[in-house]
């Protein structure tokens, strides 16, 4: 599969103003910084769709795209927050949980993980939530490009051992390069496949 529309729909604060369709929805979600902006904008082959920024949490919105007229994606805002007030990021935990608990058209949740660090408490617990609340999700390493072969092998398999010691079977796994599309096919087969089987 291509991506070749990609329109953005709606932003807002608030899950019941999201879009009412009956089309699968895929949101990513990760740390602020994982680099999510830059691979929605790689899968879409839109270079500003998803706004960028190299300050860590940009993204303080829900923000629908409609993709190919036939499904949605959705950026979400980061869980491990930027300089912000307690009250701020209480705010924006509200938000992302009422999203990912109440949205009835989530389809999967890509959750994403810089590939160049250990595995990190909070997106351990973040993982920990989803499965005990029956969300259904993926997990994406990012920044692939950043390690050597060796060293990127190395780091895939510490976070699978760990993430072995609290689940019997592994969600889906997926190794992205948004400087190198790598990954980009992956991800977009898989969706697919979610999508056919939706159809049907």
């Amino acid at each position: 599969m291509e991506i070749n529309i990609a329109e953005f729909t709606i932003s807002n604060t608030d899950v019941r103003k999201c879009p009412t369709h009956n089309l699968p929805e895929y949101a990513f979600i990760g740390r602020s910084n994982v680099g999510k902006s830059s691979l929605i904008n790689m899968l879409c082959r839109q270079k500003g769709l998803a706004k960028t920024s190299s300050k860590p949490g940009k993204t303080l919105l829900i923000n629908h795209f409609f993709i190919n007229r036939s499904w949605y994606l959705v950026d979400l805002p980061g869980y491990g927050f930027a300089k912000m007030s307690k009250d701020g990021r209480d705010k924006l935990r509200r938000m992302i949980d009422s999203y990912v608990l109440m949205r009835e058209e989530l389809t999967n949740l890509f959750v994403l993980v810089d590939c160049r660090h250990e595995p990190q408490k909070i997106d351990l617990e973040f993982m920990e939530w989803l499965g005990v609340s029956n969300v259904p999700f993926s997990i994406i390493f990012t920044k692939a490009d950043k390690l050597s072969g060796s060293k990127l092998k190395q780091n895939i398999e510490n976070y699978k051992q760990k993430l072995a010691e609290q689940w019997e079977s592994l969600p889906p796994i997926f190794i992205t390069s948004s400087e190198k599309g790598q990954g980009k096919e992956e991800l977009l087969s898989y969706i697919e496949s979610i999508n056919s089987t939706f159809e049907k």
